[in-house]
């Protein structure tokens, strides 16, 4: 690996070392790699991969577009170029042929990786020898698919790569059935995009792209669906007469789209006219500006990934959400949008993602909801089910949870107190996992050892855990929490001091009833 030609940043390093630990152990990984658009989640991938192939296994690669395909393809084979490693490539773009003999030799254990997209997930794909699978933009399959491939190659190692992972799957990582790298260190070169929301404004669409174009960049004019691409079409036109402007969308037969999206890349086209075909893969250094028609039909992480089609480079770079003049916002809607506005930072995606778990929920993890907040098949029956079983086997008697409730929510930890994501997720996880009173005491003070006095919201965090999860071993039956006053109800056994210092953080005005 000393022979790549990228130096690998500390969040790249790390995750790196932690993929190598998983690869090394004796149970199948399945860990999920987050990190911006060009934060370098190819190269960590990369490099599993190369390990893997060089421990005498094949490598898996799964992308959701024709396109993306086609640039993993010609980078993996340019990186590896040097060594005895052959690449396969399975697309729309392969013909029939080239498919039959790459699927053959993939059988024959003499194509090491694979690349391909939703054609991998169809009848025929034998491999000889499967080592790792590599799910690239995973928020763009479906839990079946996900699923699917898990059942049929359960026992090999996966790592999922997304910028914007979906609820479900960002809830699973942070409630510790999957585990999860983060990659938050930008590029030396990069820019925040800037970013602007609003009702459909034919005049600030004619300046912005008149800006673009002044420079000498390229635009990016998105429609969600090709029935409105000719009414564009015509706007563009009468704009911008002497500019070159082509379409690019998924209906279009194989060579021409390809061919357009080649002549995109080489900078023979100012405007190209798409659909999110082009959210995952493009990489154009002199598209700066995209404008997005309709943003109420995209989805949060959906919108975040088609704003990192631009800024790939050193220049200032922008994007425009519009929704129709008329329309009446939704409540979600409204909240992606302001996410969208707000979270510009480099590195954001993750938050972005946090964002859409918070609006849209977690989902299930036994149905094939991907996001919402349901009231049966979710995490917590789930935990409790799993808690209860180990308790049995264990031979620990159930420990009755005590029943809380609050005006004030369950607590949290400041990205001010913890600013690094995967520490703070790291602290968050080990204090709801806490094992015992002494345990989670112990927890407290190293936390105060290594990020000071903690605020408010964490003390209360650990309260609403001690109490929850160890108050019925001091008689504590329920616990009633309601602007600052505190009713406890408890069966008249005497409760401790270091017991009673959680129940002062959740409110300075305590009653205790029997």
């Amino acid at each position: 690996m000393k022979a790549f030609p990228f130096n690998e940043t500390a969040d790249q390093l790390k995750a790196i070392d932690e993929i190598m630990k998983d690869l090394s152990s004796n149970y199948p990984m399945d860990r999920l790699l987050v990190g911006d658009v060009g934060f370098g989640k190819t190269e960590v991938a990369l490099r599993a991969a190369f390990r893997v192939i060089m421990s005498g296994f094949q490598v898996c690669v799964l992308v959701p577009t024709t396109i993306l395909a086609q640039q993993h393809y010609a980078t993996f084979q340019s990186r590896l170029s040097g060594f005895p490693i052959n690449v396969g490539l399975l697309s729309r773009f392969v013909s029939a042929k080239q498919a039959k003999e790459t699927l053959k030799s993939v059988s024959e254990g003499k194509i090491d990786i694979l690349i391909g997209t939703h054609k991998l997930l169809q009848k025929g794909v034998e491999f000889k020898n499967l080592g790792l699978l590599i799910i690239d933009e995973e928020h763009r399959f479906g839990v079946m698919h996900k699923e699917g491939l898990k059942q049929t190659y359960g026992s090999v190692d996966i790592l999922s790569l997304s910028a914007t992972p979906i609820p479900r799957t960002l809830a699973m990582s942070l409630r510790g059935l999957r585990t999860i790298s983060v990659l938050s260190t930008p590029p030396e070169d990069r820019l925040p995009v800037a970013t602007f929301t609003g009702k459909w404004n034919p005049g600030t669409i004619r300046r912005a792209i008149t800006y673009e174009l002044n420079r000498g960049g390229q635009v990016y004019f998105l429609s969600n669906k090709i029935s409105r691409m000719p009414d564009y079409e015509k706007m563009l036109c009468a704009f911008f007469p002497e500019a070159t402007i082509k379409k690019a969308h998924g209906a279009m037969p194989e060579k021409e789209l390809e061919a357009t999206m080649l002549e995109f890349y080489a900078g023979k086209i100012d405007i190209l006219l798409a659909t999110t075909i082009i959210e995952s893969g493009l990489d154009v250094g002199r598209a700066n500006t995209i404008i997005i028609d309709n943003a109420e039909e995209l989805g949060l992480a959906q919108m975040y990934q088609l704003r990192g089609r631009v800024g790939r480079r050193g220049e200032k770079a922008f994007a425009y959400f519009f929704y129709p003049e008329k329309l009446a916002l939704t409540q979600e809607t409204t909240d992606r949008l302001e996410a969208i506005s707000t979270m510009t930072d480099l590195g954001s995606g993750y938050e972005i993602a946090r964002r859409d778990l918070d609006i849209r929920g977690g989902g299930t993890i036994g149905g094939t909801q991907q996001h919402g907040n349901t009231r049966s098949g979710n995490y917590h029956l789930f935990f409790k089910m799993l808690e209860q079983e180990l308790n049995k086997l264990r031979g620990i008697q159930e420990n009755k949870v005590v029943n809380i409730t609050s005006d004030r929510g369950n607590g949290f930890i400041p990205e001010n107190y913890i600013p690094q994501d995967d520490v703070r997720i790291t602290t968050y996880r080990r204090i709801i996992n806490a094992i015992g009173l002494d345990e989670l005491d112990s927890l407290m003070n190293e936390i105060r050892d290594r990020f000071g006095k903690p605020p408010s919201e964490v003390e209360y965090l650990a309260a609403m855990i001690a109490v929850k999860n160890f108050g019925s071993h001091y008689s504590i039956e329920s616990v009633d929490v309601k602007k600052g006053m505190i009713k406890v109800y408890y069966r008249g056994k005497e409760i401790p001091e270091k017991f009673k210092k959680y129940l002062k953080a959740l409110g300075r005005n305590i009653k205790y009833v029997i």
